[in-house]
């Protein structure tokens, strides 16, 4: 239902260096060949192997081929180019005799070995032909990415905008980080977790903060915030209760819906759009609020961005001790992964932050699976702090 909700996002161009962590939004031609000339693998001595059956042998040395030489003449029979690595191959040569198999001097050289023909060439086009699909659509591009996009001609990438998410927390209790409590009130995290944890997935966050626990000035202020984003994600105001005001403002729209998923932490969920705006609203407490956003909200952001892959990566597991789960519901415990075992982080409290951030995974319990005991197989997610 997320997912369907959010669209692909339209295509950029940004420069070269404005690109590492995007996702390429369109094939991506290789503009010249690579190599784009025969050159050298070795720093040694450009030869014809012909020549050098009888060894050891002394040829002159006719002329020195550094690395970005662009007069590089012909081979002359009965002569060698003394050549750097990476420098181009003169025409006439078919083989590089590194500078170790020789006496390295730059006027007569004597060769002790000639490797065979073609050996420590690098032929142009050997790695990828001008003309050829460099990086397909949907590649992430990383360190490596960028440097092939780089070596191939390209100094701007056309790649998938970042999605524009608005982070919303509700709650008349929270206070800003830093302020002094009054009896009854909390610090106001959820915004900085989801915050973060939008950046994360690729997209870029901006927070609104303290909108007032009254519907009419709620939907106001949302509604005055909306025009520049994709996606609207509240945290709070969604349960059975009374004072829920994300659920009362939204719900007389009747544009989302709500409803009790069967998974813990993260049960009372929304989805739809206001204003043509897509809205998911998740829980209030931060653990909740957390998976929520990993299950649901992550993996459409990915998709949105062109990733073939959205999801976090899975590992199989063995638990170290025994754990329960309650009937009808997938869990998600928090987990700590190494080497293949995994130990739970904490119980399964939805309000167990300082648990949460010594957490790597999150321990999968199918919604059949009431025990299992020490020992047992196991599904982890992998999350913050694990391979990605």
């Amino acid at each position: 239902m997320v997912t369907g909700l959010l669209p692909r996002m339209p295509v950029e161009r940004v420069p070269l260096e404005q690109a590492h962590g995007r996702v390429l939004a369109e094939d991506l031609p290789a503009l010249v060949a690579l190599p784009g000339f025969d050159n050298s693998a070795m720093d040694g001595y450009a030869a014809r192997a012909a020549e050098l059956a009888q060894l050891p042998a002394r040829l002159p040395v006719a002329d020195d081929i550094p690395a970005g030489r662009t007069d590089v003449r012909p081979l002359e029979p009965g002569t060698v180019q003394r050549i750097m690595t990476g420098a181009p191959l003169p025409t006439g040569a078919d083989v590089v005799i590194p500078v170790e198999q020789t006496d390295a001097r730059t006027d007569v050289v004597e060769i002790r070995s000639c490797p065979a023909v073609g050996t420590h060439l690098r032929r142009a086009g050997e790695d990828i032909a001008a003309g050829t699909v460099a990086l397909a659509a949907g590649t992430p591009l990383g360190a490596a990415q960028l440097g092939l996009a780089a070596a191939v001609g390209h100094s701007e990438l056309p790649v998938a905008r970042r999605p524009r998410v608005l982070v919303l927390s509700t709650g008349s209790e929270l206070v800003a980080p830093g302020a002094e409590l009054l009896p009854g009130q909390i610090y106001e995290s959820n915004s900085a977790l989801l915050a973060a944890a939008v950046e994360d997935a690729g997209g870029t966050a901006r927070r609104l903060h303290f909108v007032p626990d009254d519907v009419d000035q709620f939907l106001t202020t949302v509604r005055a915030e909306l025009a520049t984003a994709d996606l609207l994600v509240t945290s709070g105001g969604v349960s059975a209760g009374a004072y829920e005001v994300v659920k009362d403002a939204f719900a007389g729209l009747g544009t989302v819906d709500f409803v009790k998923v069967a998974m813990q932490p993260g049960g009372p969920q929304g989805a739809g759009t206001v204003d043509g705006v897509p809205v998911v609203t998740l829980p209030g407490n931060p653990v909740s609020s957390f998976v929520s956003f990993e299950v649901f909200v992550r993996p459409a952001l990915r998709r949105a961005l062109g990733h073939a892959s959205p999801d976090r990566l899975r590992a199989p597991a063995t638990l170290t001790e025994p754990l329960r789960s309650p009937p009808g519901r997938r869990q998600f415990l928090r987990g700590r992964y190494d080497g293949g075992q995994v130990s739970q982080v904490g119980g399964p409290g939805s309000h167990l932050v300082a648990h949460l951030a010594r957490a790597n995974c999150l321990v999968v319990v199918p919604e059949d699976v009431t025990e299992l005991p020490a020992g047992a197989a196991v599904d982890v997610v992998l999350i913050e702090g694990a391979l990605q």
